[in-house]
């Protein structure tokens, strides 16, 4: 039998090249070789492969957007039906291509505007994982290319060599809710689970979730596919739609979920849509609309619980009745314990790693196949054990400790990729749940699986204060002497000091003394879900009453938001009196969202010149706006806010030494 192809069309290829004079004359029609369209573009994000406007389409019409935030040499050359109009159906780009956020319109808009293959010298875990879901194949075969524009035929069997059996399988089947339509209609758990030590904490908890299927081994090593059983499932409104559409076309309705009662539904990115330039120049907000009644709609017809942002208004009106958040903080506030597996459509599901279980993002196609077999899938990683010593200098946050982890060269040559990162050492002990929390959210910056830290008193401290929960944790929830690691790494953090990130990318991080020149700046932000915290706001407010004393207020041109991550934390600041020091200052209080973070909101930039210094995750080309973005620590963008250009505290209040 003949081995099934993966295009039926001659190959058109569109090389993504740093030179956007290139890409414009490939999509004109020029045929140019891989060595003509050199340097490939490196770290090829979803914002700009799908912005965020683009996710309010969840079917076909995606196929017009691919790429059209698409960054060459600050160029955008890549617009609106370019691909689709240029019968484009491979695509080549150079390292971690589709970095950054989980969202699987990216591979959605590729495969429905034609693009049949991506290839790439390497993929962040969860593009190709949604990639595979959809029937998108890729490759990291960097030859195929030329033999491609030679004329020569690749097949299936060549796309998925060297891939683990499940993915295979997977894209072999056209892609996961086939696959699990005729694999994965009943599934139990695995015999024999957690096997002979020593294991590492994460290969424990998920031993202890595995599940049998036809399709997977059960003694599965390192690199083999397996489904697991999640405790809780989650998804938010941008993926909700998408996983309704897709599993009410191929089972109809009404479907029948498993375990529903540990399905969240979070709308926690768009309460504040109506002020997002970003929307509303696009005229899109109507479609926000209608996206979030879809998942509202989806949510109603099985009773599942729901949790809805507000805007400054609602809450008003509402009293501080609602329990709400971003959803990923949301989890460790309310549902995630330690031992758990927690899987969300959000690329920093890990934040719940603090507590010591294992969180990770998914796709949407990922979490419908979740919803109707209770299975979700994983390749199981290897390990990073990531030692922190000593104990970090006052000023020093945990950002600080995660923009050095992003900066180091072995991160950024991608050591981390797919990876669990297992934080532990001296200042692990010292660091609070929230403080963790910073580092596992960040995992996802570092490319990894996810982050985890092991459970202990701060964690029992944390469940019993905060949520009223006697943690329960047993004694072998922590990885065993002697576990394998694919590598440590150490940090002096009594070494560090306050770091910046330049723009572009969160691993272009520096410490902030080493910069001569400080960049002014026209917005800061405090808050996401990274920096949206309980003790984020500590920082915040310790800075900020620091300037009141001493009557200093926002310079003019600067403009601060603070934003809250959950209604739990905004409590926590209005019970201190914080949102008063917060007002005196001219800060504008935003109620708990994803906010700027996700260009949805007041705080992201609305021209190309603004400089905004945010202690949000990432600053990937049109994250947070048109504008340039520097990530830093909630005291060094407090501090910066006030003195109108990049600024620590500690130098904020030398220069203030006489007052």
């Amino acid at each position: 039998m003949t081995a099934a192809t993966i295009l039926d069309a001659p190959a058109r290829l569109l090389f993504l090249s740093q030179d956007p004079a290139r890409v414009a004359a490939q999509l004109d029609g020029a045929a140019l070789s891989q060595e003509a369209a050199a340097p490939l573009r490196d770290d090829i994000s979803t914002d700009e492969i799908t912005p965020v406007p683009i996710l309010t389409h969840f079917d076909e019409k995606l196929g017009r957007y691919p790429y059209t935030g698409f960054r060459a040499d600050g160029a955008l050359p890549i617009g609106i039906d370019a691909v689709r109009q240029a019968g484009i159906n491979v695509v080549v780009a150079g390292k971690r291509y589709g970095k950054g956020s989980s969202r699987e319109h990216s591979p959605m808009a590729e495969k429905s505007a034609g693009v049949r293959l991506v290839i790439a010298e390497s993929f962040e875990r969860i593009y190709r994982q949604n990639a595979d879901n959809i029937g998108l194949y890729t490759s990291t075969d960097m030859g195929l290319a030329a033999r491609l524009q030679r004329g020569e035929r690749i097949t299936v069997d060549e796309i998925v060599a060297g891939r683990d059996a499940l993915a295979a399988a997977i894209v072999r089947a056209g892609g996961l809710l086939a696959f699990g339509q005729a694999q994965l209609r009943d599934v139990a758990p695995a015999a024999g689970r957690e096997g002979p030590a020593p294991r590492t904490l994460f290969e424990k908890i998920v031993l202890r979730h595995l599940l049998q299927t036809p399709a997977t081994a059960t003694d599965p090593v390192q690199g083999a596919g397996v489904f697991i059983r999640a405790d809780w499932r989650f998804i938010h409104e941008y993926y909700t739609g998408m996983a309704a559409h897709m599993l009410h076309a191929r089972f109809g309705r009404p479907l029948r979920l498993v375990d529903p009662e540990r399905i969240v539904v979070f709308e926690d990115h768009t309460s504040y849509v109506e002020e997002s330039p970003n929307h509303v120049r696009a005229g899109i907000v109507p479609n926000v609309r209608a996206m979030c009644q879809a998942q509202r709609d989806f949510a109603d017809a099985y009773a599942l619980r729901q949790h809805r942002t507000l805007t400054e208004a609602e809450a008003a009106r509402d009293g501080g009745a609602n329990v709400a958040g971003i959803s990923h903080a949301m989890m460790a506030e309310h549902y995630a314990l330690p031992g758990q597996v927690v899987v969300g459509t959000d690329s920093h599901t890990p934040h719940s790693g603090a507590l010591g279980c294992v969180a990770f993002g998914v796709g949407t196609t990922d979490m419908a196949n979740a919803f109707v077999t209770g299975a979700v899938r994983l390749t199981l990683p290897a390990s990073l054990r990531i030692e922190l010593d000593g104990a970090p200098p006052p000023g020093v946050t945990a950002k600080d400790i995660v923009l050095h982890l992003l900066a180091l060269p072995e991160i950024r040559a991608g050591a981390g990729v797919g990876k669990v990162f297992e934080f532990a050492g001296a200042a692990i002990a010292r660091l609070s749940i929230d403080e963790r929390a910073t580092l596992t959210n960040m995992t996802a910056e570092l490319g990894g699986l996810t982050g985890i830290v092991a459970p202990d008193a701060e964690t029992a401290r944390f469940l019993r204060e905060r949520r009223g929960v006697d943690a329960g944790i047993e004694p072998w929830m922590r990885s065993d002497p002697g576990a394998e690691y694919a590598a440590i790494l150490r940090v002096d953090c009594a070494a560090l000091s306050p770091l910046v990130a330049a723009p572009g990318d969160p691993g272009n991080g520096v410490p902030l003394s080493t910069l001569t020149a400080r960049p002014r700046i026209d917005i800061a932000y405090g808050g996401s879900c990274t920096a949206g915290k309980r003790e984020d706001f500590d920082h915040y407010h310790q800075v900020l009453a620091w300037a009141v004393a001493r009557g200093l207020t926002l310079p003019e041109g600067v403009t601060l938001f603070l934003q809250y991550g959950t209604t739990a934390v905004r409590d926590y600041c209005v019970a201190r009196g914080y949102d008063k020091t917060f007002a005196a200052v001219g800060a504008r209080i935003l109620q708990p969202s994803c906010g700027a973070c996700a260009n949805c909101g007041p705080g992201s930039s609305t021209d190309a010149f603004q400089v905004t210094i945010s202690a949000i995750n990432r600053n990937f080309p049109g994250r947070s706006g048109p504008g340039s973005v520097w990530l830093a620590s909630p005291p060094t963008v407090m501090a910066s806010a006030l003195a109108g250009e990049l600024v620590s505290f500690a130098e904020l209040q030398a220069r203030h030494a006489a007052d």
